[in-house]
């Protein structure tokens, strides 16, 4: 143990842990109740629970792989040699419930064969100033756990493991893109352009220019095709200023990868072997149970049309031969809003969206998209007027959007050009025209499908959580009204 410092009230600089709570329980399993195994173990962590029979005081040390039970005498368990010689002697039970502290003492079990550690000496190594809710109670405003996670993740199990969930799933899927020979990248966050949705803008004060917080990494990990990287993918955090709900934030977190050599045939296989695999390894099961229903995610997944899941879900047969006003009509019939600039590729994409894509329980694939509302992705081979684009829809929401790739800079170019039309008509979504992505384009693309999956929501799916900041650590929130700052709250809670 180090010296302690006089200035810090007797916490020392470094603790010494020999032992995590759940080795312990795993190596130490098998031990009959009222066992003394003679073997000394230094642990460290959270003071969560305690209970006082007598002279004789049970505590619980919850560290980040578990809790343990802590075993001592109420009154005389001495803190650590260094600590009383400072004059800081304190008993046990004077600890606040939330105190960090470093425990030495034997490996042992009580008579109803609770493993523990008896307490010999132990150390506060940092102060819970504030009250800490205990395990039973815990945290039950929702605005509260979510501006206070740091408290959230002691007291709220399914906190923490969702959070735990969430690492070990982008992990495993990294993984599961590198074995198959993607190639992981890094592209800029800040960009002069942006694309598709209402971006954050922000100045560059050396250069004196506006950026934007990226909207996608999509054109820069295309020019890396180009350049000859034929698998790729980013993890990236992308930005969108718009509306926050249960299922969208203004900060999320997507994977995007793109495929030389492959359509968007290709890039449904990656996605169902993806989620079932990951859906495997986090559940141990690719049938999953979400918001009270049943999903299966054995791969193959349903592929149908977004012309047939309208027809099946309103009755209505759509085609763009149709026209902005008999569409319009049939839009005004279902309740759905639409505006006078929209052309037929939007209409129906609007239709779809508000009748069929919330019902749809999934998972399925949604194929062949407008054109009109797909600026990027290749013209369909056999049905003019749309794209070989797909969105995977599972509980009612998009969980992935994928398409074979626009590889001719012509095409790309008129498409960018109808983009700033519509942006000159009063569209503030619609792209900008992105010269050098075109100039690259005219250096060469392969044929080329590529895909983005919202890694939220996938967590939301793989957890069974309902609200997507239930998996963000730390959603974007209302800053609080605060009123003059409260003294610290004191004791055991």
């Amino acid at each position: 143990m180090n010296p302690e410092s006089p200035e810090d009230q007797g916490v020392p600089y470094r603790f010494e842990r020999t032992a995590e709570a759940a080795a312990l329980q795993s190596q130490y399993d098998d031990l009959e109740p009222g066992s003394h195994t003679g073997d000394k173990v230094s642990v460290a962590g959270r003071l969560m629970l305690r209970r006082v029979q007598g002279k004789v005081a049970f505590g619980t040390l919850a560290d980040s792989s578990g809790r343990i039970q802590l075993f001592a005498n109420a009154e005389t368990t001495p803190r650590f040699d260094e600590a009383r010689a400072a004059g800081n002697g304190q008993s046990f039970c004077e600890l606040n419930l939330g105190d960090w502290i470093g425990v030495r003492g034997e490996v042992m079990t009580t008579r109803r064969g609770e493993l523990s550690v008896m307490v010999e000496e132990w150390v506060r190594l940092a102060e819970a100033r504030r009250q800490f809710p205990d395990k039973w109670h815990g945290l039950a405003d929702v605005d509260t756990r979510y501006r206070q996670r740091y408290v959230d993740l002691w007291v709220t199990d399914e906190a923490r493991r969702a959070a735990l969930d969430r690492s070990r799933m982008v992990s495993l899927a990294r993984r599961w893109f590198e074995r198959r020979g993607y190639v992981e990248v890094e592209t800029p966050v800040l960009q002069q352009l942006h694309a598709g949705a209402k971006p954050f803008t922000t100045h560059h004060n050396a250069l004196d220019i506006d950026l934007f917080l990226r909207i996608a990494p999509e054109l820069h990990l295309k020019r890396l095709v180009v350049g000859g990287f034929e698998k790729v993918f980013e993890i990236a955090r992308v930005f969108r200023n718009e509306g926050i709900s249960p299922r969208h934030g203004p900060e999320f977190t997507m994977l995007e990868a793109y495929e030389a050599y492959a359509d968007y045939t290709d890039m449904m296989v990656v996605i169902e072997e993806l989620v079932a695999h990951l859906a495997t390894e986090l559940r141990g099961s690719t049938q999953l149970e979400y918001e009270g229903r049943e999903i299966d995610l054995t791969p193959p997944w349903r592929r149908a049309t977004m012309l047939d899941l309208v027809e099946e879900h309103t009755g209505h047969r759509l085609s763009l031969s149709m026209g902005t006003g008999e569409l319009g009509q049939i839009a005004d019939e279902l309740d759905v809003h639409t505006e006078p600039s929209w052309g037929p590729g939007k209409l129906i994409l609007e239709i779809y969206e508000k009748t069929a894509e919330p019902n749809l329980w999934g998972p399925i694939f949604v194929i062949d998209y407008p054109l009109e509302v797909s600026p990027l992705a290749r013209a369909h081979r056999s049905e003019p007027g749309f794209v070989e684009r797909f969105e995977a829809v599972v509980a009612g929401r998009e969980l992935a959007n994928a398409f074979s790739e626009l590889i001719d800079p012509d095409d790309q170019r008129a498409r960018f050009e109808a983009q700033v039309a519509e942006r000159a008509a009063g569209d503030d979504e619609a792209m900008a025209f992105d010269y050098d992505y075109v100039r690259a384009l005219e250096y060469g693309l392969p044929p080329t499908a590529g895909l983005g999956i919202g890694i939220d929501r996938l967590a939301m799916l793989l957890t069974g959580a309902t609200n997507i900041r239930d998996v963000i650590l730390f959603p974007t929130m209302r800053p609080e009204s605060r009123g003059p700052e409260q003294p610290s709250e004191r004791g055991d809670g």
